[in-house]
């Protein structure tokens, strides 16, 4: 009698539990870049990776330092700063956004994971608890122009390699953004009165309008 054949193998049964707790395998590590035709030498693309990323994660701790003054304000001005914080916040997050995708289009890694945003932002830590207001607003100019020295710097030279799209990504979008944004934040900490009241006049003209005891 010839040999049985074997059986089939059974069809995979399909059902619609979850398959949960999976662990896959790295197939790009951060600092590599894909081969895309976008018409640009690949050491052109992997050089703006390394500064849109730096870029990257000083605007996501940027981001997430409006936030936390957003929610920390308080004062006669509390309104209205709570508002503007929130709302370069919201800008902010849409450049985060932007300049991740900007990476992943050269065929790099954007950085996402806050840990490793922790790992390469040049922007200090603030304390943990609430600060004084000017003291809030300073910290976030100062970021600001960290990330502005970094995107002036970077854009100039993305585009030597031949990289418009970068530059103009740098130049037009997270530049423009944060001289605006930083413009706003420095006209808070003028020591305007609130009220001008006759003691005022009188103190200002005393100190020859330095506001000086």
């Amino acid at each position: 009698m010839p040999p049985a054949k074997s059986a089939a193998p059974a069809a995979k049964k399909k059902g619609s539990q979850p398959w949960l707790h999976q662990q896959g395998r790295e197939i790009q590590r951060f600092g590599s870049i894909r081969q895309f035709p976008i018409a640009l030498p690949a050491d052109a693309r992997m050089y703006s990776c390394e500064r849109l990323n730096q870029v990257l994660a000083d605007t996501q701790i940027l981001y997430a330092l409006y936030k936390k003054h957003h929610w920390l304000m308080r004062g006669p001005t509390f309104y209205q700063l709570h508002l503007l914080l929130d709302k370069h916040a919201g800008e902010q997050l849409e450049l985060v956004d932007a300049v991740a995708e900007r990476v992943q289009t050269l065929g790099g890694i954007a950085v996402g994971d806050p840990r490793h945003v922790a790992e390469l932002t040049r922007v200090p830590r603030p304390p943990d608890g609430a600060e004084e207001v000017p003291a809030m607003l300073s910290r976030l100019l100062e970021a600001h122009e960290m990330i502005l020295v970094e995107a002036h710097d970077a854009a100039a030279k993305t585009v030597t390699m031949g990289d418009d799209g970068t530059s103009d990504l740098l130049v037009s979008q997270v530049i423009r953004t944060g001289e605006l944004q930083a413009w706003f934040l420095a006209e808070h900490l003028v020591d305007t009165p609130l009220v001008q009241t006759d003691e005022t006049i009188k103190e200002v003209t005393k100190t020859g309008g330095s506001g000086r005891r």
